[in-house]
């Protein structure tokens, strides 16, 4: 098997656990102290391959106002959106809050058309709408119902989507180094959550456990999840690699029945058919 597809498959396995593990982790801490700590420990882990992989000139060679953008480049993508995506797993089934965040190609192309001025095509309009159809159709019997739990959750789960939208826009706007970019942005993550925590004043005591899932998130799916997936890119097979990540959704349906035996209902599933097919009807504009 070819080294790119290799390197693709690693990111999408480490990626698809992210509905799992956060559904663990939130039932014991808050949204807050979980990003926090995540992304201590993606920062550490790049900075480490960051400097082993000979870019300390490149650190070096940018100041401090070059940091700062960096950091408020990396804020929808890295604070807001793993905030919003926290809070709506904490309420929704995992299923439905991983397939709800799954919006974040349509809103990457929603937020191009508005920041870097992409045309906005007839077949980019029908993907939106298939899109919100799809998450429509994943909240399914909740919204018919008028859950109001149900509803928060929906949009705490496309909060994070419009966020991870917005960040992939910014961040082709700028060409700094996106590894260091991606570091950069989750220490101001850790930062801006401690001193949320500090204001909260809520204590936290970590279990073996706890420790165990945190390291796994911060490592595996926020550093080396995106590490293989720009080095995957790099091989020049963007459309093909790219158009992988969508096996990802679908992944993670398993692990969730697995791990925590959540069994994904009809309207999820049919959501998620709904939403893959949008992104799909977009993909055929290039």
């Amino acid at each position: 098997m070819k080294k790119h597809y290799i390197l693709a498959g690693t990111s999408i396995l480490l990626w698809s656990t992210l509905a799992t593990v956060s559904k663990l982790l939130m039932n014991s801490m808050s949204a807050h102290q979980v990003l926090g700590v995540s992304a201590l420990f993606a920062a550490a882990v790049l900075l480490v391959y960051n400097v082993a992989t000979g870019k300390l000139t490149v650190m070096r060679g940018y100041r401090a106002k070059d940091y700062l953008i960096m950091a408020l480049i990396g804020l929808p993508g890295t604070l807001f959106y793993n905030l919003f995506y926290y809070a709506g797993a904490a309420i929704l089934p995992p299923s439905q809050a991983f397939i709800i965040n799954y919006l974040w190609p349509i809103m990457s192309v929603l937020f191009a058309c508005i920041l870097l001025k992409e045309r906005l095509t007839g077949r980019k309009v029908l993907a939106f709408g298939l899109s919100f159809l799809g998450v429509a159709t994943v909240a399914g019997s909740g919204l018919l119902r008028f859950e109001v739990q149900t509803l928060q959750g929906v949009l705490l789960c496309m909060g994070a989507a419009v966020s991870y939208g917005a960040y992939t826009a910014l961040n082709q706007r700028w060409s700094y180094d996106k590894q260091v970019a991606v570091m950069v942005a989750h220490a101001g993550a850790f930062v801006l959550c401690a001193g949320i925590n500090l204001i909260a004043r809520t204590p936290l005591q970590l279990t073996p456990g706890q420790i165990l899932g945190l390291g796994w998130n911060g490592v595996g799916v926020m550093a080396v999840a995106t590490t293989t997936w720009a080095m995957a890119l790099d091989s020049g097979k963007t459309a093909k690699i790219s158009n992988l990540a969508y096996i990802t959704p679908f992944l993670s349906l398993v692990w969730n029945f697995l791990v925590l035996g959540d069994v994904p209902s009809y309207w999820a599933i049919g959501g998620l058919c709904l939403i893959v097919l949008g992104i799909f009807v977009q993909l055929k504009d290039k």
